[in-house]
């Protein structure tokens, strides 16, 4: 009888146990998660990324100014169109998922400072991108691409999604091997495709900039990104390494490549 209850009280100890480690394990867990969560606002929130400094925090209208400063002459490439709100406006809806929120603010500042490089260099987007860009955005701007010129906001969000997105799987997106969440593989390597800005080209370009040399399109940009650092008080010192994609082979080519 006793050795029963001593078995009884063994088994109802036990129990208390697994239901303490419940509450206090995964439900801690759970609630850790739920604390990593921070909301500001219309700019950023139900992300971990959200508490970070967010894009206002660093980057202010003066700073875009700078920037695109000459935005508004006539011989302005898109004259008039581009302003501090409709890049603000459409950032929002990615920096809960990094885009400019991601790491220290140096890194956050150059991610920054490398998107708008892109944007400041007069490069856009191809016709093969327009429908699925559209599709992500919800818009048809297969059957009206024109909608980019006339919308500020609707232009960067299709450019940042572009920079957030990879374009096929197991492929980085062009904010993950700036950020520094991608790791090579041994064909990347080999191919001389490594983290940096050089590799935001390839993704974005491929071999249209890419694998030729130090060609004039892909040193213009590299221009911009680095004239950027220097207005925003980073520092083209700071550009990174694996600045070019002179010799990188095309993660994407835009042709198929001979066989032996």
């Amino acid at each position: 009888m006793g050795s029963s209850r001593r078995v009884s009280a063994v088994v109802l100890l036990v129990v208390v146990v697994v239901a303490m480690l419940a509450v206090t394990g995964v439900y801690g867990k759970e609630k850790k998660k739920k604390e990593k969560i921070c909301n500001k606002g219309w700019e950023c929130s139900g992300s971990v990324y959200c508490c970070n400094e967010t894009i206002t925090d660093y980057f202010q209208v003066y700073q875009f100014e700078e920037l695109f400063s000459k935005r508004n002459t006539p011989v302005a490439h898109a004259n008039g169109f581009w302003d501090y709100q409709s890049f603000i406006t459409a950032a929002a809806l990615y920096e809960p998922l990094g885009f400019g929120t991601t790491g220290e603010k140096q890194i956050k500042m150059k991610e920054v400072a490398a998107f708008l490089g892109h944007v400041g260099s007069k490069t856009s987007c191809t016709n093969d991108n327009y429908g699925i860009i559209g599709q992500a955005l919800k818009v048809d701007l297969l059957s009206h691409p024109e909608y980019l010129e006339q919308n500020a906001t609707l232009a960067f969000q299709a450019a940042i999604w572009r920079w957030m997105t990879p374009m096929k799987k197991k492929q980085p997106s062009a904010h993950d091997v700036f950020v520094g969440n991608w790791k090579p593989t041994k064909n990347d390597t080999s191919s001389k495709r490594l983290p940096g800005f050089g590799a935001t080209m390839n993704i974005l370009y491929s071999d249209l900039v890419c694998g030729q040399g130090f060609i004039d399109s892909m040193n213009n940009i590299i221009s911009h990104y680095q004239y950027y650092l220097d207005l925003m008080g980073v520092g083209r010192e700071q550009s990174g390494d694996n600045l070019d994609c002179a010799e990188q082979a095309a993660f994407n080519p835009t042709a198929p490549t001979a066989t032996s």
